[in-house]
Order: structure tokens, then C-alpha cells, then sequence
């Protein structure tokens, strides 16, 4: 982060704070790194990413003492927060959009057992279809979890509330866990001129040195506690009665904090930001960023005699029903803009919240205009803000159109800023469907021997090859050098025939269906990475079952479909259970990981595939740490432990392998049940190495035997090639130098680490060898 060391004392504040010009996501860090929590469980997703990514650089640089724990996903990270909050320290995480849907089973827990931490929402909208950017739909998922949330309509805001958030989860009234509320990309990546604590000694002593005693954690070996008993009722209703009357509190708690907050540094945080409300006629009702946009509108239609205001929280859990309420009071009509709809319920949440206040404290002359406005990150500008109080307007009867006999009223509810379908602009098939013949060329055969139990393969030269059509058309968005499509047509051209292809979120994914365009020529599905393997284990089992019952007879299919389940690496660590759970149901499909070493698509995090020592966005280098911490996965001997038939590792610098591998897994998948493989992917950008240098270095890879070829067929072992044997046994730390991410192993203080991945290396390729001398192993 780059630091502006100029100190200033705020002339309305009492202390000495410093000037910065940061984004969102850098200010929640930034809070963060001062309150010098404990533990942060987190997994990296788009916009909130970069929060992990600044704890990491700054941790790396000695800044903070934070525990950073990679989790294997969403939900993971969630559990790792609760056991840690459980634990009686201070607890931190961030998180969007499907990503806190995943972590949803976790969040009533952590409420519920009465657990304090700070959580950061950085707003995104929840697929599908997929999209990555900003606006409420993953929010108003956190309506009913139990957790105070506390929005943020600017990086000063997401500073300010991360250092009350934590005052306010741990107060004794309170006790609750808190969701801080940022939009995605419009605050989380935006920079702005931001005031923070100037030290460190400050923050502290406003929130405390640590946390409040005299509350029961697990770590006391002498008032053992037992949390989260199951509960019968009545105990389970007061639980919850408690529990609330805690939110409720909440209200004045929070009240108490921002005026001491404001006290100390001049900046208020009331929990309504209400503008020039006290004689408006008209108002519109929004949340966050779009909320500092409509001031301006305001202004404007003052100066045209218009009497508007506008409202907006800085809290909406719990929902401040009576200040909203006598906020409206004497208001003729308001629009609530909502940034997600609760598809059904006539308004989004936050109009059905505020008819409820209206009605709650007998307000019953207010019209509500609801508008579902900004899905998908769609911006909003201050001519939307506009319309938005034109519909109060006319509601109100104030222009002449609307106040004349018989003139239309606006819709209660409706949407602002879509467009109607044009069928001239329907999506159109570019691509002609490949043809079955096109497909099953034969070049390729694969046949069981019957008196060694395995397959024989004849591959012809790759040149032959060629005529077979590629699945995946050109024009797809990948970057330069990326390895992943020249390395899956490479095994797609050992499939014959029909292919169905299940694609996780990630690179190969994003690059190739950017709506209305699609590079796949083959019918294909996505789904989010934590599911995949058992989204494709229904299509599955749904063919066998339709074509038993005799339903696709009429479709003329040649031959069986197969099935494809295209993953990143990081979608073997999020969907690792569904991976497993599908391989041990033993579905006829195939699943191909094309490791790059890290999560790439959201900006190179580390996975549990990147190696020890390489440098990743979350493991970085500095002169507290030196490139990720732990040994990666071997996820080719997860997946043999499962005792499915086939299982294999490719690489496209080894052409003939990988397509005879493919053959193999393709009979596997339609003859015997699951196959899984796993090839080796370059990624230029994230290893900092030169683009044309990608088939090598992956090479070098293979001949150091950090990524040795070989197959696992019905559970024996038989390493396919052997750089020992060959005499191109390469140097561990030549293959380093190759790429940027991994050069400071070669510095002398990195020794260590650099002795310790090659003692791996060779331990792993030791126990390989053996398992492939005996076939009980």
C-alpha cells in the first residue's frame, strides 16, 4: 500500500491521523492490520480478494502479526473463523457474492453461539448467470443470519466502520458477530482521499488492548464450556429471544460508538444519513455508494423549487424502522431503490422493509415507489437518480402530467434500467455442429487385452491428428502464452465422438462464454466450482436413465455421450468433497484438472497446488516471509485412494502420452466409471516467465520429477516416463530460475526452503517408483 506519511490533527477530532489515498478493499485491510486481529480464515473471490492480498504483502513485510489461514474454500474459511472466534481472539475475514452463499450454513451458527468477529461483504452479485460485479443480491442473503451490518458508501466509510464494527461486535450488550458492507468495484477498487489513526496505539485504545474478559471461550482448562448443545424447546426459543433482544441493542450500542468515534476523529456515522430532509415533499431511499450520487439530484431539483431530500443508513441490522419512519413523516412519496430484487415479494427487501416501518409507526400517507436498479454492476448515474425521483414525483401528484385527471400513476414496482429484448439481437448460431463422423475418425483404438487386464492403444502421429476438429473454436479471451487451451484440445484430440463438457468457474471458463458468444462447439455447462463434480454426476446418470427408459431414442445418437468435467486447480480444492464423493459413486465421467498453480482467474492467490516457496498474490515475499509456507497437494493420490479405474497425469510437452491417456480415459469413462486426470498448465502472467517459453518450462517440470507422468490403472501404478532413465533428469533449481514467481529461491537466505522442496520432490518420486516396481503399493 502506498503510504502518504503526511499527519494531520482533524480540527474536529482529537487525534493524530494520517492522509491516504486508498480503495475500499485496501482500507479494510488497512483497519485490519491495526487492530492486529488473531486469525483470518479467508479463500479468495472477486472484488473482496485483495483484502487477504494486502494482509499477505503487508504481513510478508513484517507489518502485523495476523494469522492467515488459506482455506479450502468459503466455507472452510467460515469454519475457520467460528473455531477461532470460539477460541476468545480476535477474528477477521472477507468475502462476496456466491462465496457467502457458500459460507451461509455458518453465519446463524456463529450469531446463534454468540461469537464476535468482523466480517467484510465486499457487495457482488450472486450468479447465475455468473457475474462479477457489483451489487446487493448477496447482501440481502444476510438479512436473517443475525449478524449487525453496518454499510459503507465510501473507502473512508470502509476504514471508519471496520474499527466501530469491532467495538460493536465485542460490547458486552451486544455480542454478535458484525458484517461490514461495501459495493464491489465502485467502493472496494476505487481510491479516494481517506483520514486514518496515524497510530496504531489509538486504534487500540479505542477498541482495547484485547479483547473484553469475562466471557467464556474454550481455551480455559478450568470452566470447561460446552458451545452449541443441541436444544429442545423451550430452550431453543429463548436462545432466540435473547439473541434478539442482543440485535435490538445493538441499535443504541452502535449509536453510543459512532458518537465516540466521531468525537475522537471528527467523522460521524449517524445511523440514518438523511439530506436536506427536514422539508422534503419527495425522497428516495438508497443504500451505499448510489446513495452519494443522488445528493446531487437533490441540489439540482432545489434550485428547480423541487422540495427533495434523500435517505440513507449507515445500518440496516437492525433496520432502523422508527427513525425511517419519522424521517418519511410529512414526505408525499419515496422511491426505494433497490440493488436486488426478492423476486416474488412485489419491491426488493429494503422496500418492503420500509412499507413496514410506515406502517409499524402509522405513517400511512407516504406513497412507496419500488425500483429494482444497478443489478450486475450496472452503473448508476445521477440522470438515474433522476428518474428515480421523477417516479416520486409523479407519485406525489407534484408535476402537472401526474396531478391532472385521469393521468397514469407509476408502477408500484418495477425495474429501472433494463431494455427490452430485441429478437434482432437474439443470440445466433455462429458455429455448425460438428458432425458425429467428424468426430469418430477412428485414428484412434484402444482395446483390452485379456491376458494382462489393461488396455492397448494405437495412436497414430500427431500430424494424422490434425484433421480432427478442435471443441473449442478460436476467439476465445485467454491471455497470451496460457497454457490451457493448447493443453486440452492436446487431450480432447484423444476423444472420439460426442463429448458433453461441464466447465467450473475459472479461467478456461471466463475466457470462452462472454454472453452472447460462446467458443464451445459442443454442448456445454457451467457450474460454480465448490459443485461441478456433482452437477455433472446428475447429467450423467441422467442419460443412462433416459436412454434405458428409451426417451433419446428419437435424437439417433451414434454412441454413448462423454462426459468431461473441466477444473482448475483451485476447483479440486473448493469441490474436492463433491470430487471425491463423485468418484467413489463411481460415475462413468472424466474429470481433467489443468493445474496452473494458484487461483489465476481472480488474480493469482495461492492454491493448495502451488508449491512451497513460489510467490503468489497470498504468499508473498518480503522479509517476514519468503513465497507460500506448506507443500502442495497431490491430488492425482487423493483421487487413486479412491479406488476409481483410471487415473493419470499429462503434459502437453509429452504430446503421444497425454493422447493416449485420453483414449484410455475415455474407455474407462464409458466402459468401467470414474477417470481422473491432471495436467500441468504454464500461466505467463502469474509465473513471470516469457510467453514463448511456456513448453518448456513445463518440460523442465516433468524432467526434474516435480510433475511426474504416469497412471494409476485399476489401482497399479506404471510411470510412463522416466527422465532417469532417459538421462534428462534436470536441475530443481534451474526449472526455478525459469520463472519469476519462484527466482528468490535461489538467494541465499532461501536455502532452506529450496532444500526442502527438493528433499520432497525427491521423497515423492522415490515413493512413485516404488509403487510402480510392485503392484501392491
Amino acid at each position: 500500500m502506498a503510504i502518504d506519511l503526511s499527519k494531520t490533527t482533524s480540527p474536529k477530532g482529537k487525534i493524530e491521523q494520517r492522509i491516504v489515498y486508498e480503495s475500499g478493499n485496501e482500507m479494510a485491510a488497512y483497519a485490519a492490520h491495526q487492530i492486529n486481529y488473531h486469525i483470518m480464515g479467508y479463500f479468495p473471490i472477486s472484488p473482496s480478494t485483495e483484502v487477504a492480498q494486502f494482509l499477505d504483502l503487508m504481513k510478508a513485510n513484517g507489518q502485523h502479526d495476523i494469522v492467515l489461514i488459506p482455506a479450502d474454500g468459503e466455507h472452510g474459511s467460515a469454519g475457520v473463523c467460528y473455531g477461532a472466534s470460539t477460541a476468545g481472539g480476535r477474528v477477521f475475514n472477507a468475502t462476496s457474492a456466491n462465496g457467502y452463499l457458500y459460507m451461509l450454513e455458518q453465519m446463524p451458527v456463529q450469531s446463534g453461539t454468540r461469537f464476535p468477529m468482523v466480517m467484510n461483504l465486499v457487495c457482488r452479485s450472486v450468479s447465475g448467470p455468473l457475474d462479477i460485479h457489483g451489487d446487493h443480491s448477496d447482501l440481502y442473503f444476510a438479512l436473517n443470519t443475525g449478524w449487525p451490518i453496518v454499510l459503507c458508501r465510501d473507502p473512508q466509510a470502509v476504514y471508519d466502520m471496520n474499527i466501530i464494527a469491532l467495538k460493536l461486535a465485542e460490547d458486552p450488550e451486544v455480542r454478535l458477530p458484525v458484517l461490514v458492507a461495501s459495493d464491489g468495484y465502485f467502493t472496494s477498487h476505487q481510491k479516494r482521499r481517506v483520514m486514518t489513526f496515524a497510530n496504531r496505539e489509538d486504534v487500540l485504545a479505542f477498541v482495547g488492548e484485547k479483547p473484553p474478559e469475562g466471557f467464556a471461550h474454550v481455551l480455559d482448562r478450568d470452566n470447561p464450556i460446552t458451545v452449541g448443545p443441541y436444544m429442545n424447546e423451550p430452550d431453543y426459543i429463548n436462545n432466540c429471544y435473547q439473541q434478539s433482544m442482543a440485535m435490538y441493542r445493538a441499535e443504541a450500542v452502535y449509536d453510543r460508538i459512532r458518537q465516540e468515534y466521531a468525537e475522537l476523529t471528527g467523522r460521524d456515522y449517524p445511523i440514518l444519513d438523511l439530506y436536506r430532509m427536514d422539508d422534503a415533499e419527495v425522497a428516495v431511499f438508497l443504500l451505499n455508494s448510489s446513495a452519494e450520487i443522488v445528493k446531487d439530484v437533490v441540489d439540482q431539483l432545489r434550485e428547480k423549487g423541487v422540495k427533495a431530500g434523500s435517505v440513507s443508513p449507515n445500518i440496516i441490522r437492525p433496520f432502523p424502522a422508527k427513525q425511517i419512519a419519522e424521517a418519511l413523516h410529512g414526505v408525499k412519496a419515496v422511491t426505494v431503490g433497490d440493488r436486488a430484487d426478492s423476486y416474488g415479494g412485489h419491491g426488493g427487501n429494503m422496500t418492503i422493509e420500509v412499507k413496514a416501518a410506515l406502517q409499524t409507526y402509522e405513517n400511512h400517507t407516504t406513497k412507496v415507489i419500488s425500483r429494482i436498479y444497478g443489478l450486475g454492476g450496472k452503473d448508476f448515474y445521477a440522470e438515474d437518480g433522476l428518474k428515480l425521483f421523477e417516479e416520486a414525483i409523479a407519485a406525489a401528484g407534484l408535476d402537472g402530467a401526474a396531478a391532472a385527471e385521469g393521468a397514469a400513476s407509476p408502477k408500484p414496482f418495477d425495474y429501472h434500467g433494463h431494455t427490452a429484448g430485441d429478437p434482432a439481437k437474439a443470440p445466433k448460431r455462429v458455429l455448425t455442429p460438428m458432425k458425429f463422423e467428424e468426430l469418430k475418425t477412428g485414428l484412434i483404438t484402444v482395446t483390452p487385452d485379456e491376458t494382462t487386464g489393461k488396455l492397448n492403444v494405437r495412436v497414430p502421429p500427431l500430424r494424422s491428428l490434425t484433421k480432427k476438429p478442435k471443441r473449442i473454436a478460436p476467439g476465445h479471451g485467454a491471455c497470451p502464452g496460457c497454457g490451457i487451451f493448447s493443453g486440452l484440445e492436446l487431450f480432447f484430440k484423444g476423444i472420439e465422438g460426442d463429448m458433453i463438457a461441464l466447465f467450473h468457474t475459472g479461467c478456461a471458463m471466463v475466457v470462452t462464454t462472454g454472453y452472447p458468444y460462446s467458443a464451445h462447439k459442443a454442448t456445454y455447462i457451467h457450474n460454480l466450482f465448490q459443485n461441478g463434480a456433482a452437477t455433472l454426476s446428475g447429467v450423467v446418470e441422467m442419460f443412462y436413465e433416459r436412454k434405458r427408459r428409451g426417451e433419446l431414442d428419437h435424437l439417433g445418437l451414434k454412441e454413448d455421450f462423454t462426459f468431461v468435467m473441466i477444473t482448475g486447480d483451485g476447483g479440486m480444492d473448493i469441490g474436492m468433497g463433491p470430487a471425491i464423493g463423485a468418484a467413489l459413486r463411481n460415475h462413468k465421467m472424466i474429470i481433467l484438472e489443468y493445474d496452473n498453480e494458484g487461483y489465476m482467474n481472480t488474480g493469482a492467490q495461492l492454491s493448495y497446488s502451488t508449491p512451497l516457496g513460489h510467490r503468489t498474490s497470498t504468499s508473498n515475499v518480503g522479509k517476514q516471509q519468503a513465497g507460500k509456507v506448506f507443500h502442495h497437494k497431490d491430488t492425482a493420490q487423493i483421487m487413486a485412494a479412491t479406488n476409481i479405474p483410471y487415473v493419470f497425469t499429462g503434459s502437453e510437452a509429452n504430446p503421444i502420452d497425454l493422447v493416449r491417456k485420453a483414449a484410455k480415459a475415455q474407455w474407462y469413462a464409458r466402459n468401467e466409471g470414474m477417470v481422473y486426470g491432471k495436467i500441468l498448465i504454464t500461466c505467463p502472467l502469474n509465473w513471470l516467465s516469457e510467453d514463448r517459453d511456456g513448453s518448456t518450462i513445463i518440460e523442465q517440470a516433468v524432467n526434474t520429477c516435480f510433475f511426474p507422468l504416469y497412471e494409476v490403472e485399476r489401482g497399479v501404478t506404471n510411470i510412463t516416463y522416466n527422465p532417469e532413465e532417459k538421462g534428462k533428469k534436470s536441475s530443481v533449481l534451474d526449472w526455478l530460475r525459469m520463472m519469476g514467481k519462484t527466482k528468490h529461491m535461489s538467494k541465499p537466505e532461501n536455502q532452506e526452503t529450496l532444500r526442502e522442496f527438493e528433499n520432497e520432490i525427491e521423497r515423492r518420486w522415490a515413493v512413485l517408483k516404488a509403487k510402480h516396481e510392485s503392484p501392491y503399493l
